[in-house]
């Protein structure tokens, strides 16, 4: 086709690949498929209604035309405004949201989106593989970049054992996606059009219809703040605790509608509000999630100056988590939003800011490789602490198997450098109660690590809110500082939203009850890489320990079983700490690509 004819035509064209690429930065979080239908429960999963998107109207090849259109387009900055007006118009047409959410979400995303795309590099085919999947195109080619190792052997690993009997433990409280609208109202629609239901301007629930409860809802909903003081008030008896780990996504799923002012104005009352109820003496652990930033997932490398960049962020950041953090640590958390603190002697956590992996995070399409150079930073950390004999735990809000795959196979690589010195992985993102395995890179059959995946405080998506409790090998000599079991906590929103007896007066303070310990559920006797290994291998033969499973995973709040397809899907998941792990169970199982591409639309 001549140039001529492509800037003819008409704006509706040109910027159907920019709203696209505006609902990727979205991520749906909702529940995996329950079905137990073949193949197509993928393409389902993705378009359930409700949730206020349809990915179904973006083909590959029409993606690769209207990229290369729209690469052609923004190199004359007089086709900026064109563009930008074209967006809104384009998302309606494509029935991609309701029409104010769509006006809103361009006017929220323009000016940081069409600059990253004039900032990159990316051909059509590379850019259409992030946003369809790979069998559109290769954008993060298989190690493309590689962090540099030290030039020391690696130590001999010896298999962990159990401490002795009445060994110290640490206890560590685990929060992670609080997710608290400020916008919450009791009584209002709790279905809703919008993606986000449960709040003011949702209307009233029509007959039949459900209605938002006092504490919190099963739908597409997140939670009013009495709840999550109210989860702060109980963990505190369930306490002591030794120390907090807290691994973002503070604000709620409203993400068309956030300003910086009301971001950095709910980051400010929540870390307070911990700080008040869990006292001057626990210290806190936080990590940045990926709704912390507007727009969602916006997180520009350090390069990025002025402006665009995230220093408006991470500076309130280091003031409010002043109290928890020495100097050292708040001046990486201000460079790029990471760090690490010595918790104990002989005890480290790192920090990460997983966004910088994430192919949401639309300023990676301008450079992806290691951002921040925080891979190569933490090959530094644990080198050091390996020096020491420290042992590091490392805590972050997306789980690395879901990452961008040069990232995710730099990080693998990097774990299984230090498996004697990485002792603990804690991630959050997927609301759900769930891990994904590490396995030494020559065989991938010996496990030696696990990313645990804590569930959400957040209802969203039908979910009960609930919190993470981790015991781990405690503070003295020679401890392994590994996980030896963990719990979850949570609150049945059924009894807390009817109070006793089933009425519809709510419990004016409900408990927050323990829904299962590890060890006792799959009857384990620690929770060492080598238990999960025999736990996946149980869950492939037996299918009441899956199911069992399932349940858990969705804290205690599923109608549904997992057959056939939908329990290849998460047993995928569960194996794959390496985002080309998925990619090839889902080839080797005839997924064709949808596997993938279900799991990375249902990030949170």
């Amino acid at each position: 086709m001549r140039l001529p004819a492509l800037l003819l035509l008409p704006s509706f064209g040109l910027m159907t690949c920019t709203v696209v690429l505006m609902v990727s930065l979205f991520g749906s979080c909702h529940a995996a498929p329950t079905s137990d239908q073949p193949g197509l429960v993928f393409m389902e999963h993705l378009n359930r209604p409700g949730l206020g998107f349809n990915w179904r109207n973006l083909t590959c090849p029409l993606c690769k035309a209207l990229f290369t259109i729209l690469d052609i387009a923004l190199l004359s900055d007089a086709n900026e405004e064109r563009v930008a007006r074209a967006v809104g118009e384009a998302c309606i047409r494509l029935h991609l949201a309701d029409e104010q959410v769509c006006r809103e979400i361009t006017e929220l995303f323009r000016d940081d989106l069409i600059r990253a795309l004039q900032q990159s590099l990316l051909w059509p085919t590379e850019a259409c593989g992030v946003l369809v999947g790979p069998s559109c195109g290769k954008f993060d080619i298989y190690a493309s970049w590689n962090i540099t190792l030290p030039k020391v052997p690696k130590p001999p690993v010896t298999p962990p054992s159990p401490p002795k009997a009445g060994s110290p433990q640490s206890r560590i409280l685990f929060l992670t996606d609080i997710h608290w609208d400020k916008e919450y109202l009791a009584g209002s629609a709790a279905d809703c059009k919008d993606p986000l239901c449960c709040r003011k301007d949702s209307g009233s629930p029509s007959w039949r219809r459900r209605e938002a409860g006092y504490w919190g809802t099963y739908s597409k909903c997140d939670l009013p703040l009495r709840t999550v003081e109210n989860l702060l008030e109980n963990a505190v008896k369930d306490g002591p605790w030794d120390w907090v780990y807290w691994t973002g996504d503070i604000p709620a799923h409203n993400v068309w509608a956030q300003t910086r002012k009301q971001q950095l104005s709910e980051l400010t009352v929540i870390s307070r509000l911990i700080h008040k109820h869990l006292g001057p003496n626990v210290t806190v652990y936080p990590a940045i999630g990926n709704h912390e930033s507007t727009p969602v997932n916006s997180f520009p490398p350090p390069f990025v100056h002025g402006n665009r960049s995230c220093a408006w962020l991470y500076d309130t950041m280091a003031e409010e988590w002043a109290p928890w953090l020495p100097e050292q640590a708040l001046q990486t958390l201000r460079y790029a939003g990471f760090y690490t603190v010595e918790i104990q002697p002989g005890l480290r956590v790192v920090s990460l800011n997983m966004n910088f992996c994430a192919r949401e995070n639309f300023w990676l399409m301008v450079n992806s490789t290691d951002p921040a150079n925080q891979l190569q930073w933490l090959v530094h950390i644990l080198q050091d602490s390996e020096n020491k004999g420290e042992k590091v735990h490392i805590i972050g809000h997306i789980p690395p198997g879901l990452c961008l795959g040069s990232w995710s196979w730099n990080y693998y690589h990097i774990i299984n450098r230090y498996e004697s010195t990485v002792t603990g992985q804690f991630f959050g993102h997927t609301h759900l109660d769930e891990f994904q395995m590490f396995y030494d890179e020559v065989t991938m059959s010996r496990p030696l690590g696990v990313a645990f995946i804590a569930p959400s405080v957040t209802t969203y998506v039908n979910l009960n809110p609930g919190f993470r409790v981790y015991i781990v090998d405690g503070n003295y000599q020679g401890s392994s500082r590994l996980v030896l079991d963990h719990e979850t906590y949570i609150l049945n929103l059924t009894e807390a939203n009817h109070g006793p007896g089933g009425q519809k007066v709510p419990e004016q303070n409900p408990k927050w009850t323990l829904l299962y310990r590890a060890t006792e559920a799959y009857g384990l006797t620690s929770l060492f890489p080598s238990d999960y290994e025999v736990l996946m291998r149980t869950f492939i033969s037996d299918d009441r320990a899956f199911q069992k499973f399932w349940y858990l995973r969705h804290k205690g709040h599923v109608s549904e079983p997992c057959k056939e397809t939908c329990k290849t899907q998460v047993l995928c998941f569960l194996r794959s700490g390496r985002s080309d792990e998925l990619e090839q169970c889902d080839y080797l199982n005839g997924f064709g690509g949808n596997l993938v591409r279900a799991v990375r639309t249902t990030l949170c």
